[in-house]
């Protein structure tokens, strides 16, 4: 891991998110409370310089105006890992996938539970969109930010509404 890590706090429907940058490089993205959430003191010093970007998509996201996040990113992860967090990135906004149908897509198709801790793991959350994995038949399941979030969420990206 870089010593040259920096991160800022930005408001959001959710309450603050906790944007990480590793040499300038956006390497997470996390909220309040959430599971698998580093230590604090592994996120650098404050410094809102190399957020300006993604600050502006989070906001137009938000908005309901930004379907697609263009930000570059470090995903830090093993290769098993990074290849499921690739695969979330190619989830149109507004769909869902199952465990399943993301192992298949990697050619794995009885490793769902390694996509499903895989997707858990996923240290941006939002950007790379790990809401948009749904159970086997269609329900909410384990959400890092919580069910009600992931709710929220995929309502929003639905079109049910603005948060």
């Amino acid at each position: 891991m870089s010593q040259n890590r920096q991160h800022t706090v930005v408001d959001s429907p959710y309450g603050p998110l906790t944007l990480v940058a590793e040499d300038g490089i956006l390497c997470g993205l996390y909220m309040e409370a959430q599971r698998h959430r580093p230590a604090e003191e592994t996120f650098g010093v404050r410094d809102d310089t190399p957020f300006a970007e993604a600050g502006e998509q989070l906001a137009a996201y938000f908005a309901g105006e930004l379907k697609e996040f263009t930000l570059r990113l470090r995903l830090n992860g093993t290769p098993f890992q990074r290849r499921v967090w690739d695969e979330l990135r190619r989830i149109p906004y507004g769909e869902t996938r199952t465990y399943g149908e993301l192992a298949g897509l990697l050619g794995a198709p009885r490793a769902s539970r390694a996509v499903g801790l895989a997707n858990g793991r996923n240290p941006i959350g939002v950007v790379v969109p790990c809401h948009r994995v749904v159970g086997a038949d269609g329900g909410l399941t384990g959400y890092g930010g919580g069910l009600e979030r992931k709710r929220r969420l995929l309502d929003f990206e639905r079109g049910a509404g603005l948060f």
